[in-house]
C-alpha cells in the first residue's frame, strides 16, 4: 500500500497496461480480462487485475500528465515489483499520413519537463523506451496484421500553448504529442524495469479531425491487443 495506492502488494500483476483515463482501465478490464478484481479506488484511480489468455495482467488508470502518471508508474516498480508498465493512450497526429485511429510505438519521448532530470538525474529532452519491449510490441503488431507507425512522440506538458504546435513539431522532428510517456520512460530507466507507449490518434493537426471521449474509451481495441498478447508472449518465455 502507497499514499496514492492501496492495493496490497500481491493484488497488482508484474504486467501493467496503463491507460491514462480511469474510466478507459475499467473498459479494458470488463472487455478482456477475466476473474477481475478492483484493486484500487483511491482518488477515483480505477485500477484491475485479472487474467487474459490466463496471463495475470493489472489495468491502471495514470491520469493526465507528467506529475500523475510519474507518481503512479514510480510507486508500481519501486513498492508493487512491476516489471512491464505499456501505456496505452491517445495522441495527436503532428504530420501527414498518421491519421485518426492508427497506431503508433513510441521508440523516445522528448518532454519539455524536468522530470528526467530530477528523478533520475537524465539529462536532455529525449528519453527512451525499453528497446527490447519496444521491439516486442513491433513483432506482436506484425503477427497479429496490424500497421504501426513509429518514432518520437512530444511528451508535452501544455495543452493549450500560446506558439504554434506545427512548428515546434517540424522544428524538433516529432510525429504525435502526448502528456506521460517521459515521465514512464524516466521511471523505468531509474527502477531498471521495462516501458513502452502504445498511442492511437485521436486527433490530427493536419486534417483537424477529432474524436469523441466515447470513441477514445472503446475504438482504441488494436492497440489494446497489442500489449495485452506482448504481456502473453513475455509470460510464456
Amino acid at each position: 500500500m502507497t499514499p496514492h495506492i492501496k492495493a496490497e502488494k500481491n493484488e497488482i500483476a508484474k504486467y501493467v497496461l496503463m491507460p491514462g483515463d480511469p474510466l478507459r482501465a475499467e473498459f479494458i478490464a470488463n472487455k478482456f480480462l477475466k476473474d477481475i478484481k478492483v484493486v484500487n479506488k483511491v482518488r477515483n484511480m480505477l485500477m484491475f487485475t485479472g487474467t487474459y489468455n490466463g496471463v495475470r495482467i493489472t489495468i491502471a488508470g495514470s491520469g493526465m500528465g507528467v506529475p500523475s502518471i510519474g507518481i503512479y508508474s514510480y510507486e508500481l516498480y519501486k513498492f508493487y515489483d512491476v516489471e512491464t508498465i505499456i501505456r496505452v493512450g491517445s495522441g495527436g497526429s503532428y504530420v501527414e499520413g498518421l491519421n485518426v485511429y492508427d497506431v503508433y510505438n513510441v521508440k523516445e519521448a522528448f518532454g519539455e519537463s524536468n522530470y528526467p532530470k530530477i528523478a533520475g538525474n537524465i539529462d536532455g529532452n529525449i528519453v527512451p523506451a525499453t528497446e527490447s519491449l519496444y521491439n516486442e510490441l513491433e513483432e506482436t503488431a506484425k503477427e497479429l496484421g496490424i500497421k504501426t507507425h513509429t518514432g518520437t512522440a512530444h511528451s508535452s506538458d501544455v495543452f493549450y500553448r500560446y506558439e504554434d504546435s506545427l512548428a515546434f513539431a517540424k522544428k524538433n522532428n516529432l510525429d504525435i504529442v502526448e502528456m506521460e510517456s517521459v515521465a514512464l520512460f524516466t521511471n523505468a530507466i531509474i527502477n531498471k524495469k521495462e516501458a513502452a507507449c502504445l498511442l492511437t490518434v485521436s486527433d490530427s493537426f493536419i486534417t483537424h479531425e477529432v474524436t469523441t471521449p466515447e470513441e477514445r474509451e472503446k475504438n482504441f481495441m488494436e492497440m489494446i491487443k497489442i500489449a495485452l498478447e506482448t504481456c502473453v508472449k513475455k509470460a510464456k518465455k
